[in-house]
């Protein structure tokens, strides 16, 4: 089969969870017999026109935070509108109004829709208003839907009454590697650690905030930016004391790596956006994790997380920790143990057969409308209830999970802004 993968950075990944997936799942893909084109933002003399066996093809992109990526995705579909593919993926429902041309052209096309990108905090008036249409664009006019969690699934059924096909992402199992932390003057065990966007979806505020409310005496290092979020980055530095360490954004992966498998603990306060590869990421380095109340997050970790949902539990759990740092590591080996169920061979399998369906016309005869099917909105940061959902095999239909996925590109990035690749 030809398979395009289309609205992405490209590869080599370097920014998000979109680009790692479509190296990890292209790479394999390649692998197994197939001819992968991989559609790569930006063009220079120095550009490759191929990584790991996947063909790339590099095309400009209006450089305004609102145009960036449909711009670039739009050139993408005209290059490809001209040249073919067997089946097309196209990552991020804000690419769904340029769905008609490849459905003009007699292309099969399955949209990986991301999380609830409307409920971010950036992402207000207008912003706002144009994920919603999109998500319900990328209903319509899509052959099939690719979710990344089984909360993600839930919405599009109960919002579209639209289907989806489970297919999450990987988990990388990490190197107990820590070697490189003396170069930041940390210790393996000696410190507790944060990885995100500063962004108020992602709790930063809350963590740091709970942290300085405790005892506790081994630092808080935080690894991450957010250019367009200055008024919340300044926040979280105004509540910062002493202990905090603010590393910024980091591009080592090397370091980034070792921070994860040689902190005491991990805390995760992403809330919108589905499965996590931040997370995915502490689960493989076997690091115990305190994460934000939500159904993505107890998806992953089941009963080897503790959650919270304020400062106060923040402190709580932190002064617990300390108290008791065997307890944490016991129960970091057995979050690894969750990892096994985020194999990026699974990934690319199920998308691998996706592809199949697409190629072969096995499409459905009518699409959802795209009308919501709901009077009120899903509700914003909703609490998980229950305990996680059980996994199931990796079966055909229109409902299946696989292992293991993340991206954060949007309308006022339309899809942008690196902090590093794991940092979403």
């Amino acid at each position: 089969m030809r398979i395009a993968m289309v609205g992405t950075r490209g590869v080599p990944a370097q920014y998000g969870g979109f680009e790692t997936c479509v190296e990890e799942v292209g790479a394999r893909l390649v692998g197994r017999g197939h001819e992968v084109v991989v559609y790569c933002r930006g063009l220079s003399e120095d550009s490759p026109a191929e990584h790991r066996g996947m063909q790339l093809v590099h095309l400009p992109a209006v450089r305004l935070r609102s145009m960036e990526t449909l711009s670039h995705s739009a050139l993408s579909v005209g290059h490809l509108v001209r040249h073919g593919a067997d089946a097309v993926l196209m990552f991020n429902a804000a690419n769904a109004p340029l769905l008609p041309a490849l459905r003009a052209r007699g292309l099969r096309v399955a949209t990986h829709v991301d999380g609830l990108e409307w409920q971010r905090a950036k992402w207000a008036g207008a912003g706002r208003r144009y994920y919603r249409r999109a998500e319900s664009l990328a209903v319509r006019w899509s052959d099939h839907l690719v979710a990344d969690a089984q909360g993600i699934s839930d919405y599009y059924d109960r919002e579209f009454g639209a289907p989806t096909t489970l297919i999450t992402y990987g988990a990388p199992v990490l190197e107990q590697e820590t070697s490189r932390l003396s170069e930041l003057g940390l210790t393996a065990g000696g410190f507790h650690l944060v990885v995100a966007r500063m962004e108020p979806e992602n709790h930063v505020d809350v963590v740091v905030d709970g942290y300085v409310r405790s005892s506790a005496r081994l630092p808080l290092v935080l690894v991450g930016s957010a250019p367009y979020a200055a008024e919340y980055t300044e926040r979280v530095h105004a509540l910062a004391d002493d202990r905090v360490r603010l590393l910024g954004a980091l591009w080592d992966q090397q370091m980034l790596d070792q921070l994860y498998t040689g902190a005491l603990t991990y805390l995760h306060g992403h809330s919108v956006g589905g499965t996590n590869p931040s997370l995915l990421r502490a689960v493989g380095a076997g690091t115990a994790t305190d994460a934000f109340d939500v159904d993505f997050n107890r998806e992953v970790l089941g009963d080897t997380g503790r959650y919270w949902r304020t400062a106060e539990d923040v402190r709580v759990l932190l002064e617990s920790t300390e108290q008791s740092p065997e307890g944490a590591l016991a129960r970091g080996q057995r979050t690894q143990t969750r990892a096994a169920a985020y194999d990026w061979d699974d990934v690319a399998t199920g998308y691998e057969d996706l592809c199949a369906r697409l190629a072969s016309g096995d499409v459905p005869d009518r699409r959802p409308s795209g009308r919501r099917t709901t009077s009120a909105s899903w509700p914003v940061l909703a609490p998980a209830v229950g305990p996680a959902p059980a996994r199931v095999p990796v079966v055909a239909g229109t409902k299946v999970l696989v292992s293991p996925r993340f991206n954060e590109d949007a309308l006022a990035d339309l899809v942008s802004d690196p902090v590093s690749e794991v940092a979403r």
